[in-house]
């Protein structure tokens, strides 16, 4: 029997989850813009010391996972488990940090929607009595981003106005049974939605739909509204795609105006970063999420939120053979409080 089960899509957790520590890694373009100063660390250096992108990404992961241990305390045999991804090929930024740290791990692939799916596994995780202390953590670099899913950056190709910026950075943040921080009392499990979209560029667009999918089974399954919420937090949709969203919910009698933010809009100043439609990839939402949203949480500012991960689950080769590119979205509801 799934008593934790509520609706087709979503659950709660009988023993809220707390996360009491997050950290974050951004680099330079990030720290230029309105959120860069909740970052612990932020490099000038793209490369962060690295001869290349993807080891730069790893490089980026591995300080956000110290820094994290620093803030807690902790060593890593005191951690249960790691659940973590990112958008290099097999997640090779993910598995390469943690190589012989000698702390178990669950690499994900969720595209941009890792942050929250990796949230929602660990407070499954740590809810479930399976852990008490458990890390969800992602990353990603514009640069390497650029080299896999679209164009080599020598190539010095033109972005349409519909494109996003991938954000460099990395985030993390500390799920366990016992502590203060804010705690997760539930979530949703987003479907695959995919209305034939194929413009890799636009990529807000096509993961609107499926941001929407979730938003809605979430009030449906808790009976909940935009009312409930202090804030509700989509990944990295950028500005075209929110407006979609927007336009989405509309049409279906829900209105998340006054509500709805994006870290897509959120970690960049639109008005003096040309970054097109705004920011996206891995780390949008994981540097946003743990320091400006969590920070709010923890300070009391805003009492619940709704943070909703979106992924564009596509790859260079389902794009080079002319597929449309599929959206996922994952929720997580965050409250403020002390267990």
């Amino acid at each position: 029997m799934s008593e934790n089960k509520r609706g087709k899509h979503s659950f709660v957790l009988p023993r809220l989850p707390v996360i009491t520590q997050w950290a974050s890694v951004a680099g330079k373009k990030e720290k230029e813009g309105p959120l860069g100063y909740t970052f612990d660390i932020v490099s000038e250096d793209t490369y962060f010391g690295q001869k290349t992108w993807e080891q730069a990404e790893k490089q980026m992961q591995k300080l956000v996972l110290q820094k994290l241990m620093d803030k807690a305390g902790l060593q890593p045999d005191q951690i249960g488990l790691v659940f973590s991804g990112d958008l290099l090929n097999q997640c090779i930024g993910s598995s390469f940090t943690l190589r012989n740290t000698g702390i178990p791990h669950l690499g994900l692939y969720g595209a941009c929607s890792t942050m929250a799916e990796s949230l929602l596994l660990a407070s499954m995780t740590v809810s479930g009595g399976f852990s008490d202390r458990v890390i969800a953590m992602t990353s990603s670099h514009f640069a390497s981003s650029e080299r896999q899913y679209r164009f080599p950056l020598g190539y010095g190709g033109q972005r349409t106005p519909t494109a996003q910026w991938t954000v460099t950075g990395s985030g993390a943040a500390l799920v366990q049974s016992a502590g203060k921080g804010p705690r997760i009392e539930c979530c949703t499990i987003g479907t695959v939605t995919d209305l034939g979209i194929k413009d890799a560029n636009n990529m807000g667009c096509a993961m609107a739909p499926a941001a929407y999918a979730t938003i809605r089974s979430h009030f449906d399954d808790f009976g909940r509204g935009p009312e409930d919420f202090d804030l509700i937090a989509t990944g990295d949709l950028g500005q075209l795609g929110k407006e979609v969203l927007l336009e989405l919910a509309k049409r279906d009698g829900v209105y998340l105006g006054g509500k709805l933010t994006d870290c897509g809009t959120l970690v960049f100043d639109n008005t003096k970063q040309d970054v097109h439609a705004g920011g996206s990839g891995c780390g949008c939402s994981a540097i946003t999420l743990c320091g400006h949203l969590l920070n709010q949480v923890a300070s009391g500012k805003r009492k619940r939120i709704l943070f909703c991960g979106t992924g564009a689950l596509l790859s260079p080769t389902s794009t080079q053979q002319g597929l449309p590119i599929p959206g996922v979205c994952h929720a997580v509801s965050i409250m403020g409080g002390e267990s």
